[in-house]
Protein backbone atom coordinates (compact mmCIF):
# COMPACT_ATOMS: atom_id res chain seq x y z
CA UNK A 1 0.00 0.00 0.00
CA UNK A 2 2.62 2.57 0.80
CA UNK A 3 4.72 1.02 -2.61
CA UNK A 4 1.25 3.04 -4.41
CA UNK A 5 1.37 5.81 -2.51
CA UNK A 6 4.85 6.58 -3.15
CA UNK A 7 4.31 5.73 -6.53
CA UNK A 8 1.28 8.04 -7.00
CA UNK A 9 3.23 10.72 -5.26
CA UNK A 10 6.25 10.27 -7.53
CA UNK A 11 4.02 10.56 -10.56
CA UNK A 12 2.49 13.73 -10.07
CA UNK A 13 3.55 16.24 -12.41
CA UNK A 14 4.84 19.23 -9.71
CA UNK A 15 8.27 17.30 -9.92
CA UNK A 16 8.61 18.02 -13.85
CA UNK A 17 7.85 21.38 -14.08
CA UNK A 18 10.56 23.49 -14.58
CA UNK A 19 10.87 27.57 -15.41
CA UNK A 20 10.49 27.10 -18.58
CA UNK A 21 6.99 25.59 -18.30
CA UNK A 22 6.73 28.68 -15.71
CA UNK A 23 7.22 30.80 -18.78
CA UNK A 24 4.71 29.23 -21.10
CA UNK A 25 1.77 29.73 -18.03
CA UNK A 26 2.68 33.28 -17.83
CA UNK A 27 2.45 33.29 -22.15
CA UNK A 28 -0.59 31.85 -21.74
CA UNK A 29 -1.78 33.91 -19.47
CA UNK A 30 -1.56 37.13 -21.14
CA UNK A 31 -3.35 35.31 -24.23
CA UNK A 32 -5.80 34.68 -22.01
CA UNK A 33 -5.63 38.54 -20.75
CA UNK A 34 -5.68 40.08 -24.52
CA UNK A 35 -8.87 37.54 -25.21
CA UNK A 36 -11.11 37.70 -22.53
CA UNK A 37 -9.97 41.44 -20.82
CA UNK A 38 -8.84 43.27 -24.11
CA UNK A 39 -11.07 41.35 -26.67
CA UNK A 40 -8.32 40.85 -29.02
CA UNK A 41 -9.81 37.39 -31.47
CA UNK A 42 -10.53 35.62 -28.29
CA UNK A 43 -12.43 32.88 -30.12
CA UNK A 44 -9.40 31.67 -31.13
CA UNK A 45 -6.49 33.05 -28.56
CA UNK A 46 -8.52 32.03 -25.87
CA UNK A 47 -8.77 27.98 -26.81
CA UNK A 48 -5.03 28.83 -27.95
CA UNK A 49 -3.83 29.66 -24.56
CA UNK A 50 -5.68 26.80 -22.71
CA UNK A 51 -4.08 24.31 -25.35
CA UNK A 52 -0.90 25.88 -24.31
CA UNK A 53 -1.62 25.42 -20.49
CA UNK A 54 -2.40 21.95 -21.09
CA UNK A 55 0.90 21.40 -23.07
CA UNK A 56 3.48 22.47 -19.83
CA UNK A 57 1.51 20.15 -17.75
CA UNK A 58 3.51 16.86 -17.40
CA UNK A 59 2.29 13.84 -17.85
CA UNK A 60 -0.79 14.79 -18.82
CA UNK A 61 -0.76 12.01 -21.65
CA UNK A 62 -3.13 14.15 -24.01
CA UNK A 63 -0.30 13.84 -27.01
CA UNK A 64 0.81 10.20 -26.28
CA UNK A 65 0.29 7.57 -29.49
CA UNK A 66 -1.49 4.75 -29.11
CA UNK A 67 0.30 1.38 -28.56
CA UNK A 68 -0.62 -1.30 -31.36
CA UNK A 69 0.08 -4.92 -31.57
CA UNK A 70 -0.33 -7.07 -34.06
CA UNK A 71 -2.06 -10.57 -32.93
CA UNK A 72 -2.91 -13.20 -35.63
CA UNK A 73 -2.91 -10.32 -38.49
CA UNK A 74 -4.99 -8.03 -36.86
CA UNK A 75 -4.01 -4.46 -35.02
CA UNK A 76 -5.13 -4.93 -31.60
CA UNK A 77 -5.01 -1.61 -29.44
CA UNK A 78 -2.99 -2.04 -26.08
CA UNK A 79 -3.21 1.70 -25.41
CA UNK A 80 -5.76 4.19 -27.18
CA UNK A 81 -3.69 7.11 -27.14
CA UNK A 82 -3.94 10.80 -25.86
CA UNK A 83 -7.26 12.58 -26.45
CA UNK A 84 -5.08 15.13 -28.47
CA UNK A 85 -3.24 12.88 -30.05
CA UNK A 86 -6.49 11.86 -32.10
CA UNK A 87 -8.13 15.34 -32.11
CA UNK A 88 -4.69 17.01 -33.52
CA UNK A 89 -5.06 14.29 -36.36
CA UNK A 90 -8.32 17.41 -37.61
CA UNK A 91 -4.82 19.75 -38.61
CA UNK A 92 -2.92 17.25 -39.84
CA UNK A 93 -5.08 15.27 -42.07
CA UNK A 94 -6.52 18.63 -43.41
CA UNK A 95 -9.79 18.58 -41.62
CA UNK A 96 -10.51 21.48 -38.93
CA UNK A 97 -9.22 24.64 -41.30
CA UNK A 98 -11.22 23.60 -44.58
CA UNK A 99 -14.42 23.19 -42.20
CA UNK A 100 -13.80 26.78 -40.72
CA UNK A 101 -13.55 28.11 -44.52
CA UNK A 102 -16.95 26.39 -44.80
CA UNK A 103 -18.56 28.20 -42.39
CA UNK A 104 -16.72 31.44 -43.40
CA UNK A 105 -18.41 30.77 -46.82
CA UNK A 106 -21.61 30.85 -45.14
CA UNK A 107 -21.47 34.04 -43.57
CA UNK A 108 -19.93 35.67 -46.12
CA UNK A 109 -21.57 38.17 -48.96
CA UNK A 110 -19.60 38.36 -51.71
CA UNK A 111 -22.26 41.65 -52.71
CA UNK A 112 -19.95 44.32 -52.17
CA UNK A 113 -16.91 42.47 -54.51
CA UNK A 114 -19.54 41.52 -56.98
CA UNK A 115 -21.08 44.87 -57.25
CA UNK A 116 -17.46 46.42 -57.55
CA UNK A 117 -14.94 43.60 -59.31
CA UNK A 118 -11.49 45.79 -59.94
CA UNK A 119 -11.68 45.93 -56.03
CA UNK A 120 -10.33 42.26 -56.03
CA UNK A 121 -7.22 43.86 -57.35
CA UNK A 122 -7.14 45.20 -53.84
CA UNK A 123 -7.18 41.86 -52.51
CA UNK A 124 -4.65 40.75 -54.83
CA UNK A 125 -1.83 43.54 -53.98
CA UNK A 126 -2.92 43.11 -49.92
CA UNK A 127 -0.62 39.87 -50.39
CA UNK A 128 2.39 41.72 -51.24
CA UNK A 129 3.36 40.76 -47.39
CA UNK A 130 3.34 37.22 -48.02
CA UNK A 131 6.26 37.24 -50.62
CA UNK A 132 8.53 39.65 -48.99
CA UNK A 133 7.97 37.98 -45.41
CA UNK A 134 9.34 34.90 -47.42
CA UNK A 135 11.98 36.87 -48.84
CA UNK A 136 13.20 38.10 -45.45
CA UNK A 137 12.32 35.02 -43.88
CA UNK A 138 14.73 33.01 -46.36
CA UNK A 139 17.08 35.57 -45.49
CA UNK A 140 17.14 35.05 -41.81
CA UNK A 141 17.92 31.50 -42.51
CA UNK A 142 14.83 29.62 -42.36
CA UNK A 143 14.12 27.34 -45.07
CA UNK A 144 12.19 27.87 -47.82
CA UNK A 145 9.41 26.06 -46.61
CA UNK A 146 9.53 27.24 -43.03
CA UNK A 147 9.89 30.93 -45.14
CA UNK A 148 6.51 30.06 -47.12
CA UNK A 149 4.73 29.05 -43.45
CA UNK A 150 5.34 32.29 -42.02
CA UNK A 151 4.96 34.41 -45.30
CA UNK A 152 1.30 33.46 -45.46
CA UNK A 153 1.06 35.39 -41.70
CA UNK A 154 0.64 38.42 -44.04
CA UNK A 155 -2.89 37.17 -45.52
CA UNK A 156 -4.42 37.64 -42.16
CA UNK A 157 -5.95 34.20 -42.53
CA UNK A 158 -5.97 32.18 -39.20
CA UNK A 159 -7.22 29.04 -40.94
CA UNK A 160 -5.07 29.37 -44.03
CA UNK A 161 -1.75 30.01 -42.02
CA UNK A 162 -2.15 27.27 -40.01
CA UNK A 163 -3.44 24.86 -42.46
CA UNK A 164 -0.41 25.51 -44.88
CA UNK A 165 2.08 25.25 -42.10
CA UNK A 166 0.69 22.04 -40.90
CA UNK A 167 1.48 20.81 -44.34
CA UNK A 168 4.95 22.50 -44.75
CA UNK A 169 6.68 23.28 -41.18
CA UNK A 170 4.65 21.75 -38.69
CA UNK A 171 7.10 22.36 -36.35
CA UNK A 172 6.32 26.11 -36.65
CA UNK A 173 2.41 25.74 -36.07
CA UNK A 174 2.63 27.24 -32.47
CA UNK A 175 4.67 30.51 -33.14
CA UNK A 176 2.72 31.36 -36.55
CA UNK A 177 -0.55 30.51 -35.32
CA UNK A 178 -0.35 32.47 -32.58
CA UNK A 179 1.72 35.44 -34.29
CA UNK A 180 -1.37 35.09 -37.18
CA UNK A 181 -4.01 35.46 -34.74
CA UNK A 182 -2.52 38.10 -32.83
CA UNK A 183 -1.63 40.13 -35.98
CA UNK A 184 -5.41 39.48 -36.85
CA UNK A 185 -6.53 41.02 -33.40
CA UNK A 186 -4.05 44.69 -33.70
CA UNK A 187 -5.78 45.03 -36.98
CA UNK A 188 -6.97 48.16 -35.69
CA UNK A 189 -3.61 49.22 -34.17
CA UNK A 190 -1.15 48.29 -37.05
CA UNK A 191 -2.88 49.47 -40.24
CA UNK A 192 -4.51 53.11 -39.36
CA UNK A 193 -0.40 54.59 -38.98
CA UNK A 194 0.50 53.09 -42.41
CA UNK A 195 -2.94 54.32 -44.38
CA UNK A 196 -2.13 57.94 -42.74
CA UNK A 197 1.32 57.74 -43.72
CA UNK A 198 0.69 55.92 -47.12
CA UNK A 199 -2.59 58.71 -48.34
CA UNK A 200 -3.05 62.54 -48.32
CA UNK A 201 -6.00 64.39 -46.91
CA UNK A 202 -7.54 64.42 -50.03
CA UNK A 203 -7.41 61.03 -50.80
CA UNK A 204 -8.88 60.15 -47.04
CA UNK A 205 -11.62 62.11 -48.01
CA UNK A 206 -13.13 61.07 -51.05
CA UNK A 207 -16.95 59.69 -51.02
CA UNK A 208 -17.31 56.95 -53.02
CA UNK A 209 -20.55 56.15 -55.00
CA UNK A 210 -23.08 53.69 -53.65
CA UNK A 211 -22.57 49.80 -54.68
CA UNK A 212 -24.64 48.66 -57.29
CA UNK A 213 -27.21 46.03 -56.32
CA UNK A 214 -25.91 42.51 -57.45
CA UNK A 215 -28.79 39.56 -58.82
CA UNK A 216 -29.11 36.86 -56.61
CA UNK A 217 -28.13 34.51 -60.33
CA UNK A 218 -24.72 36.33 -59.89
CA UNK A 219 -24.27 35.55 -55.97
CA UNK A 220 -25.64 31.90 -57.01
CA UNK A 221 -22.72 31.92 -60.05
CA UNK A 222 -20.16 33.43 -58.45
CA UNK A 223 -18.49 30.76 -56.04
CA UNK A 224 -19.34 27.73 -58.12
CA UNK A 225 -16.96 29.92 -61.09
CA UNK A 226 -14.58 31.12 -58.86
CA UNK A 227 -14.18 27.75 -57.11
CA UNK A 228 -13.93 25.54 -60.54
CA UNK A 229 -11.33 28.77 -62.25
CA UNK A 230 -9.24 28.84 -58.93
CA UNK A 231 -8.88 24.55 -58.65
CA UNK A 232 -7.83 24.54 -62.01
CA UNK A 233 -5.48 27.45 -61.84
CA UNK A 234 -3.70 26.39 -58.56
CA UNK A 235 -5.07 22.87 -57.45
CA UNK A 236 -3.50 22.56 -54.37
CA UNK A 237 -5.70 25.42 -52.96
CA UNK A 238 -8.69 22.74 -53.46
CA UNK A 239 -9.65 21.77 -49.76
CA UNK A 240 -9.71 25.49 -48.82
CA UNK A 241 -11.73 27.07 -51.78
CA UNK A 242 -14.26 24.22 -52.14
CA UNK A 243 -15.45 24.79 -48.55
CA UNK A 244 -15.19 28.49 -48.91
CA UNK A 245 -17.22 27.83 -51.73
CA UNK A 246 -19.55 25.31 -50.97
CA UNK A 247 -20.47 27.73 -47.92
CA UNK A 248 -21.33 30.37 -50.34
CA UNK A 249 -23.72 28.48 -52.40
CA UNK A 250 -25.61 27.16 -48.89
CA UNK A 251 -25.88 30.51 -48.01
CA UNK A 252 -27.44 32.17 -51.28
CA UNK A 253 -29.03 29.67 -52.97
CA UNK A 254 -31.71 30.18 -50.14
CA UNK A 255 -33.21 26.46 -50.41
CA UNK A 256 -30.62 24.81 -47.47
CA UNK A 257 -31.18 27.63 -44.97
CA UNK A 258 -30.80 24.68 -42.01
CA UNK A 259 -27.68 24.18 -43.68
CA UNK A 260 -26.41 27.01 -43.82
CA UNK A 261 -26.82 28.47 -40.20
CA UNK A 262 -25.16 24.81 -39.20
CA UNK A 263 -22.38 25.63 -40.84
CA UNK A 264 -22.08 29.40 -39.97
CA UNK A 265 -22.74 28.79 -36.02
CA UNK A 266 -22.97 24.72 -34.53
CA UNK A 267 -20.25 23.43 -36.90
CA UNK A 268 -17.59 26.51 -36.95
CA UNK A 269 -17.95 27.21 -33.31
CA UNK A 270 -17.54 23.49 -32.52
CA UNK A 271 -14.40 23.15 -35.14
CA UNK A 272 -13.20 26.48 -33.91
CA UNK A 273 -12.54 25.40 -29.91
CA UNK A 274 -11.09 22.41 -31.63
CA UNK A 275 -8.50 24.10 -33.65
CA UNK A 276 -7.70 26.17 -31.34
CA UNK A 277 -6.57 24.04 -28.48
CA UNK A 278 -5.34 21.62 -31.19
CA UNK A 279 -2.72 24.59 -32.29
CA UNK A 280 -1.91 25.55 -28.41
CA UNK A 281 -0.69 21.68 -27.77
CA UNK A 282 1.89 21.88 -29.73
CA UNK A 283 3.14 25.20 -27.86
CA UNK A 284 5.43 22.78 -25.22
CA UNK A 285 8.15 25.12 -23.75
CA UNK A 286 11.25 23.10 -25.59
CA UNK A 287 9.68 23.60 -29.34
CA UNK A 288 7.92 27.83 -28.55
CA UNK A 289 11.21 29.19 -26.24
CA UNK A 290 13.51 29.50 -29.49
CA UNK A 291 14.74 32.44 -31.02
CA UNK A 292 12.90 30.93 -34.19
CA UNK A 293 9.69 32.22 -32.57
CA UNK A 294 11.07 36.02 -31.61
CA UNK A 295 11.84 35.92 -35.16
CA UNK A 296 8.60 34.73 -36.37
CA UNK A 297 7.30 37.30 -34.76
CA UNK A 298 8.96 40.17 -35.93
CA UNK A 299 8.42 38.63 -39.52
CA UNK A 300 4.44 38.56 -38.75
CA UNK A 301 4.70 42.32 -38.09
CA UNK A 302 6.30 42.85 -41.51
CA UNK A 303 3.90 40.17 -43.44
CA UNK A 304 1.15 42.39 -42.15
CA UNK A 305 1.98 46.09 -42.40
CA UNK A 306 3.96 45.10 -46.19
CA UNK A 307 0.29 43.49 -46.75
CA UNK A 308 -1.21 46.58 -45.66
CA UNK A 309 1.01 48.80 -48.07
CA UNK A 310 0.37 46.93 -50.77
CA UNK A 311 -3.65 47.11 -50.71
CA UNK A 312 -3.21 50.73 -50.13
CA UNK A 313 -0.51 51.43 -52.89
CA UNK A 314 -3.06 49.65 -55.32
CA UNK A 315 -6.16 51.63 -54.12
CA UNK A 316 -3.56 55.08 -54.91
CA UNK A 317 -3.18 53.45 -58.13
CA UNK A 318 -7.13 52.95 -58.85
CA UNK A 319 -7.41 56.51 -57.58
CA UNK A 320 -5.63 58.12 -59.75
CA UNK A 321 -6.52 55.86 -62.95
CA UNK A 322 -10.87 56.54 -61.94
CA UNK A 323 -10.06 60.25 -61.71
CA UNK A 324 -10.55 59.95 -58.17
CA UNK A 325 -13.44 57.88 -57.75
CA UNK A 326 -12.00 55.03 -55.65
CA UNK A 327 -10.66 55.80 -51.75
CA UNK A 328 -7.12 53.91 -51.42
CA UNK A 329 -8.24 53.67 -47.66
CA UNK A 330 -10.31 50.66 -48.41
CA UNK A 331 -6.99 49.02 -50.55
CA UNK A 332 -5.96 48.20 -46.70
CA UNK A 333 -9.14 45.92 -46.24
CA UNK A 334 -7.86 43.62 -48.65
CA UNK A 335 -6.39 41.66 -45.73
CA UNK A 336 -8.35 38.91 -44.94
CA UNK A 337 -9.62 40.15 -41.86
CA UNK A 338 -13.40 40.28 -42.27
CA UNK A 339 -15.10 42.50 -41.14
CA UNK A 340 -12.47 43.87 -38.57
CA UNK A 341 -9.93 45.32 -41.47
CA UNK A 342 -13.00 46.60 -43.49
CA UNK A 343 -14.22 48.84 -40.39
CA UNK A 344 -10.91 49.99 -39.71
CA UNK A 345 -11.07 51.55 -43.69
CA UNK A 346 -14.15 52.63 -42.08
CA UNK A 347 -13.40 54.61 -39.23
CA UNK A 348 -10.49 56.20 -40.47
CA UNK A 349 -12.42 57.36 -43.03
CA UNK A 350 -14.82 58.92 -41.07
CA UNK A 351 -11.66 60.71 -39.48
CA UNK A 352 -11.38 62.86 -42.23
CA UNK A 353 -14.83 63.09 -43.67
CA UNK A 354 -17.82 62.53 -41.55
CA UNK A 355 -20.24 61.59 -44.00
CA UNK A 356 -18.14 59.03 -45.90
CA UNK A 357 -19.04 55.56 -45.40
CA UNK A 358 -16.33 53.20 -46.75
CA UNK A 359 -17.56 50.16 -45.02
CA UNK A 360 -19.98 48.37 -48.18
CA UNK A 361 -16.91 49.15 -50.12
CA UNK A 362 -13.82 48.31 -47.88
CA UNK A 363 -16.03 45.09 -47.56
CA UNK A 364 -15.46 43.89 -51.43
CA UNK A 365 -11.33 43.98 -50.94
CA UNK A 366 -11.76 42.42 -47.70
CA UNK A 367 -13.72 39.42 -49.38
CA UNK A 368 -11.38 39.26 -51.84
CA UNK A 369 -8.62 38.83 -49.80
CA UNK A 370 -10.22 35.74 -48.13
CA UNK A 371 -9.99 34.37 -51.36
CA UNK A 372 -6.71 35.70 -52.20
CA UNK A 373 -4.79 34.47 -49.09
CA UNK A 374 -5.88 31.08 -50.07
CA UNK A 375 -4.90 31.15 -53.26
CA UNK A 376 -1.42 32.36 -52.22
CA UNK A 377 -1.33 29.85 -49.60
CA UNK A 378 -1.81 27.39 -52.83
CA UNK A 379 0.49 28.60 -54.95
CA UNK A 380 3.14 28.29 -51.83
CA UNK A 381 2.15 24.64 -51.42
CA UNK A 382 2.23 23.88 -55.36
CA UNK A 383 6.19 25.35 -55.16
CA UNK A 384 7.05 24.01 -52.13
CA UNK A 385 5.65 20.68 -50.99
Amino acid sequence: MFENLMRFVEQMGFWSIGFPQLIMFAISGILMYLAIVKGFEPLLLLPISFGAILANLPNSGLLVAPVIEMINGEPVFREAGGLYYWISKGIKLEIFPPLIFLGIGAMTDFGPLLSNPKTFLLGAAAQLGVFAAFIFAVALGFTFKEAASIGIIGGADGPTAIYLTSKLAPHLLGPIAVAAYSYMALVPLIQPPIMKLLTTDAERKVVMELPKQVSKRVKILFPIIVMVFSILVVPPTAPLIAMLMGGNLLRESGVVERLAKMASNELINIVTFFLGTAVGITMAAESFLRLQTIFIIILGVIAFGMSTVGGVLMGKIMYKLTGGKVNPLIGSAGVSAVPMAARVSHNVGLEYNKHNYLLMHAMGPNVAGVIGSAIAAGILLAIFK
